[in-house]
């Protein structure tokens, strides 16, 4: 059973390895970095993850074959889409809607 408590340490422990990568690793890096970064610290946490999952997408009924990707799956719990930008745009709220 997930309790709010469990999702509360989850939020919190995700959210820090975010910023613990950030301070250690600066801005401006390529996403990749950044993801290869947080694989590690999610190690270090001892949290189940998934990286680069594909994700099924359907249109109309039918299955499309067109790579959808989530940067990562934790604890079969929490998406998170790693961006490397300035500002968020419109595109990147789209893409994080897909995914």
């Amino acid at each position: 059973m997930i309790t709010q408590k469990f999702i509360n340490d989850l939020s919190y422990k995700i959210i820090g390895a975010c910023i613990e990568v950030h301070k250690q690793a600066g801005p401006g890096l390529y996403e990749s970095v950044y993801h290869q970064c947080l694989k590690t610290e999610f190690e270090l946490l001892g949290l189940n993850y998934k990286s680069e999952l594909e994700i099924p997408f359907a249109y109309k009924g039918k299955l499309i074959d067109c790579k959808l990707k989530c940067d990562f799956l934790i604890e079969d719990l929490v998406i998170l889409e790693v961006k490397s930008v300035s500002e968020i745009h419109q595109i990147h709220r789209a893409q994080q809607l897909i995914t």
